[in-house]
C-alpha cells in the first residue's frame, strides 16, 4: 500500500513538472520583452530568479504610474507569490491581468478602497 502512495506522488510530480526556460526566450529580435503581452504561462515557465526579476520590474512600473516612490518588501514578496499562484492556475491570462486581479483581491481583503474603485 505504501508503494502505491509513493508511486502516486511520483506520477503527480512528473505530470506537473515543466521544463523551465530563461526569460529572454520571450524577447523579440531586439532583446525586448513586451510586458503587456507576457502570458501567465510564460511567467510560470521561467526560472524563479526571472519571475522575481519581472515582479520587481512590474512593481516599479505600476508604482511609477501612480507616482508612488516606496516599496514594502514583505508585501511585494507576498504579492509576487499570489501572482505566480494565480498565473499557474490561469496560464491563458496575461501577467498584467493577473496583477490586476490579485491586487484588487488584496485590497478587498484588507479593506483598502481606491478613489477609482468607489
Amino acid at each position: 500500500m505504501k508503494a502505491i502512495g509513493v508511486a502516486g506522488v511520483f506520477v503527480l510530480t512528473a505530470s506537473t513538472a515543466q521544463a523551465q526556460v530563461e526569460l529572454k526566450t520571450y524577447a523579440d529580435a531586439s532583446g525586448n520583452i513586451d510586458v503587456q503581452k507576457l502570458s501567465c504561462a510564460q511567467l510560470a515557465g521561467t526560472f524563479q530568479e526571472d519571475a522575481d526579476f519581472m515582479s520587481v520590474w512590474y512593481s516599479g512600473w505600476y508604482n511609477g504610474l501612480t507616482n508612488a516612490g516606496k516599496i514594502n518588501v514583505e508585501r511585494a514578496k507576498e504579492m509576487e507569490h499570489r501572482v505566480i499562484v494565480y498565473c499557474k492556475a490561469n496560464q491563458d491570462k496575461k501577467v498584467i491581468t493577473a496583477i490586476d486581479v490579485v491586487f484588487k483581491a488584496y485590497r478587498k481583503e484588507k479593506g483598502i478602497r481606491l478613489k477609482d474603485e468607489e
